[in-house]
């Protein structure tokens, strides 16, 4: 693979900052988009048993989230913050992410960040800075 090469058709790499304010304005974004996801599942799950109820719950915002991510890494490799602080998801050879990719990249960025964000703060000691989410699922932000 050429790296070089790749950079050039897809920009350079993002840097530390704009990818951890990105990650902030998600944070925001994120919150509005799991309360307005909540009450339709909280309306359908009101008489269900309450031993079901918290994890059935968890498991529903955990795809609503995966799902969100996903379908807007496709569509353009951008999410609302991504687009307001100029950045792209593509692959290592910078063409678009594919959706098995969004998957893997999806399910290892909840794993780094369930292990107090490891996998976020992994970028401080790779040696391209990249989120240990992206070098596992082959993918990178670049900015545009």
């Amino acid at each position: 693979m050429a790296n070089g090469n790749a950079a050039t058709n897809s920009g350079r790499a993002a840097s530390l900052a704009r990818r951890f304010l990105s990650l902030v304005y998600e944070a925001l974004l994120l919150t509005a988009v799991l309360f307005a996801g909540t009450l339709p599942a909280l309306l359908l799950m009101q008489h269900a048993a309450p031993v079901l109820t918290r994890p059935l719950l968890q498991l529903y915002l955990f795809v609503l989230c995966g799902g969100y991510f996903v379908w807007q890494w496709l569509r353009g490799g951008q999410t609302l913050p991504m687009k307001t602080w100029r950045l792209r998801l593509v692959m290592r050879d910078g063409t678009p992410p594919t959706l098995y990719r969004g998957i893997y990249r999806y399910i290892f960025a909840s794993l780094g960040l369930a292990l107090f964000g490891a996998g976020f703060l992994w970028a401080f000691i790779d040696r391209e800075r990249q989120f240990l989410h992206d070098r596992l699922a082959g993918t990178r932000i670049v900015s545009v």
